[in-house]
């Protein structure tokens, strides 16, 4: 499983990338524009999965700055939020490649921030649905990228295995 989760990692980082890239082009009016996504604009969307990413690390290590609201807005200017986004992914890489096999079959426990119940459960599941919400809300932007106009993108994981990843194979 380590190395399978080394792959997510990697290849979450490389979609982002990706998407960043191209997000990057855009000018201001058009990244802050609500299309309809749940967060409803790329500005808030990228916010939102940074903001997820903090809470989940901040479980998973008990380290970090943790949000207290999944619609937070931690950068208003794009170039900060892309420069924090590849901060989050080194630092989820680096948490991923820290761990054990039994560590990821061992019980975490948190509260989730709409419900204050407390959940324990293995820490694989919530790994593996940190890199799923991050393709969940990917796809989101790159529908939003498309419909400004901008180009449709290659983010499937097959293609980073294709590409960079085929140390994962």
């Amino acid at each position: 499983m380590l190395n399978h989760y080394r792959m997510f990692a990697a290849y979450n980082a490389w979609a982002n990338r990706t998407l960043y890239t191209e997000v990057g082009k855009l000018d201001d009016e058009a990244f802050r524009r609500n299309l309809g996504a749940f967060f409803g604009s790329l500005h808030r969307t990228l916010n939102h999965l940074l903001t997820a990413d903090r809470i989940w690390l901040k479980r998973f290590t008990g380290e970090g700055d943790a949000p207290t609201s999944l619609d937070a807005v931690l950068h208003e200017d794009f170039a900060g939020l892309w420069a924090a986004r590849q901060a989050e992914d080194a630092r989820l890489a680096a948490f991923v490649d820290s761990l054990t096999d039994g560590q990821i079959r061992s019980d975490i426990t948190y509260s989730p921030l709409t419900n204050p119940a407390v959940i324990t459960h293995p820490l694989g599941p919530a790994l593996t649905h940190v890199f799923n919400h991050q393709t969940h809300h990917r796809g989101q932007c790159h529908g939003i990228l498309t419909a400004l106009g901008g180009p449709s993108l290659a983010l499937d994981l097959i293609y980073f295995v294709r590409t960079e990843g085929k140390e994962y194979l």
